[in-house]
């Protein structure tokens, strides 16, 4: 693993353009800045091609023979099938208004990062294969051939991107760069060129239903663990149901949840809350993780595990779905799920069996976020709340980048915070709800190997965090995104020590006034109550 830099080292970043042509900048595979490749079992069990050992580090990448024509075949087909790339291939004027927009060019100052170069690694290809001005004009065209080297530089720069879609906000031509990445990934996935930190948990979540790969008996006593920890904390024995056909809703996690803290305690939360409300719920042990690391391979990858959820539905009896605190899992929701295995005819569209609200904007999904559900119960009155109990916390709240441009998700969440704790800082606007900045670790980058690229990536939200830190004392950064809980907190620790990282139904579950509660003296991670 490469040393870990000092912050001082990180932060002294060149944005000085460099002399030569982008095209004549030789590209240098740089340790810490790269994920390894996958491994020839993960591919293999879910029939990707090319499965084979191989590694970035080496010279030789032991492509076949045809890789050059898997390529170009394989984008011919994708121009075809998607409008949407055809036109982001054609449409970009190079403005430069997503320049410095993303958190990987502002943390490392590598012009290939700024999103419009980055895409132009495979706009230059599209030009030169696929327009007539490219093919005849060449390199005065923007164009340039297809070789060993170029396809190494998609590989390493296009998993420098997280697919936060930062960029498009800013895009005057509505360019969705994240698209463009998504597509190269799939061109790449053609010759077997994934990393191991999404090509394992797509293998697991194939296997097992869950990115981890637990088996049904450990999901079950993993959240019989946190019972016991709620009634030591509470006195209230919840009792949550799995694989119970016939229950009212589904509630699908993501499985970080289940297993890490600190999205163990935000799990805590979910138990308390369902009980208190007396909900007809019941967990899946083989639709076990909301998630989606099949959206980072491939679009038919993630159809197939998208469907999982929907066939458990259908297998339980389930009217309707509660989703988790995730991020992709609710992008992957909101704008593909309908078009890949809708429409969820078999389900009814959600009402709350509380309040009586029928949830609209999810008449296609028929599913619903915990917070806007969480966030419907506290409006109608539904819940007793006692804020105090989060008073040792001052909290500021980070926007996961797909809940929030993906999906819209903005209010709810702060509204929830707002109603469990007394002290709420909003980070500057250029750094929230639809301009908020990455982690730094999205689409599957969250690996250990990659530290630097993480660190380099999330320091323009960890400067943010940073300044309500010293302005306000804020010492608690709240999310709803299971990859940001896992994230979040060494990217803390480096860059701004003292602030911790929590998911918003934990604060609820602090705050919540159980029935029949003994008196509580701790928070859910065991920290003495303010007095």
């Amino acid at each position: 693993m490469a040393k870990e830099p000092k912050p001082e080292e990180i932060s002294r970043i060149n944005y000085q353009p460099p002399s030569k042509e982008w095209m004549d900048i030789r590209l240098e595979i740089r340790e810490g800045m790269f994920c390894w490749g996958a491994k020839e079992q993960s591919l293999q069990t879910v029939d990707f091609p090319n499965a084979r050992s191989w590694s970035p580090v080496e010279e030789d990448w032991k492509l076949p023979e045809n890789w050059k024509d898997i390529v170009l075949k394989g984008m011919a087909e994708r121009l075809e099938r998607y409008r949407s790339f055809k036109i982001f291939m054609d449409i970009c004027v190079r403005c430069g208004a997503c320049a410095d927009k993303c958190h990987f060019f502002l943390g490392t100052g590598d012009p290939k990062n700024m999103p419009v170069l980055r895409a132009e690694l495979l706009r230059s290809i599209y030009r030169k294969d696929f327009t007539r001005a490219g093919r005849i004009l060449g390199r005065l065209a923007g164009a340039r051939d297809l070789t060993y080297e170029v396809l190494k530089e998609w590989w390493y720069y296009f998993y420098q991107c997280s697919e936060c879609r930062r960029c498009s906000v800013f895009c005057p031509y509505g360019i969705d760069t994240a698209e463009v990445t998504i597509i190269a990934r799939e061109l790449l996935n053609l010759l077997g060129l994934n990393i191991e930190w999404i090509a394992g948990p797509v293998a697991n979540c194939f296997m097992k239903g869950n990115h981890l790969g637990l088996e049904p008996h450990t999901i079950k006593s993993s959240l019989e663990f946190l019972v016991d920890e709620i009634e030591e904390i509470t006195g209230v024995k919840v009792e949550p149901t799995f694989n119970r056909k016939g229950a009212e809703i589904l509630f699908v996690a993501p499985s970080g949840d289940l297993f890490a803290d600190p999205g163990t305690y935000t799990c805590m939360g979910y138990l308390m809350l369902f009980h208190e409300i007396g909900l007809d719920y019941t967990w899946s042990t083989y639709a076990s993780e909301g998630g989606n690391f099949g959206f980072f391979t491939s679009n038919e990858m993630a159809k197939r595990l998208n469907a999982k959820i929907y066939a458990e539905a259908k297998r339980l009896g389930v009217k309707w779905i509660i989703g988790g605190e995730c991020g992709h899992m609710w992008r992957v929701l909101n704008q593909y799920m309908d078009t890949w295995n809708g429409p969820a005819d078999f389900l009814e569209e959600p009402v709350s069996p509380i309040t009586n609200t029928k949830f609209e904007n999810a008449k296609a999904t028929k599913m619903v976020h915990i917070s806007e559900f969480t966030a419907d119960l506290i409006k109608q009155g539904k819940l007793n709340l006692d804020p105090s109990r989060n008073d040792h916390l001052k909290v500021t709240f980070h926007d996961s980048c797909n809940t929030s441009r993906g999906m819209g998700l903005l209010d709810e969440p702060r509204y929830i915070i707002k109603n469990t704790c007394n002290y709420f800082y909003e980070m500057p606007d250029n750094t929230i709800r639809e301009k908020t900045f990455c982690c730094g670790s999205g689409s599957g980058l969250n690996a250990s190997e990659n530290m630097e690229l993480r660190l380099r990536g999330g320091l323009p939200r960890a400067n943010a965090v940073k300044y309500v830190h010293e302005k306000y004392g804020v010492n608690m950064l709240a999310c709803i995104c299971a990859i940001d809980r896992a994230a979040l907190p060494p990217l803390m620790n480096y860059w701004v020590p003292g602030v911790g990282v929590t998911g918003v139904t934990e604060l609820v579950g602090n705050a919540l006034i159980m029935k029949g509660e003994g008196e509580r003296t701790t928070d859910l991670r065991g920290e003495d109550l303010p007095n």
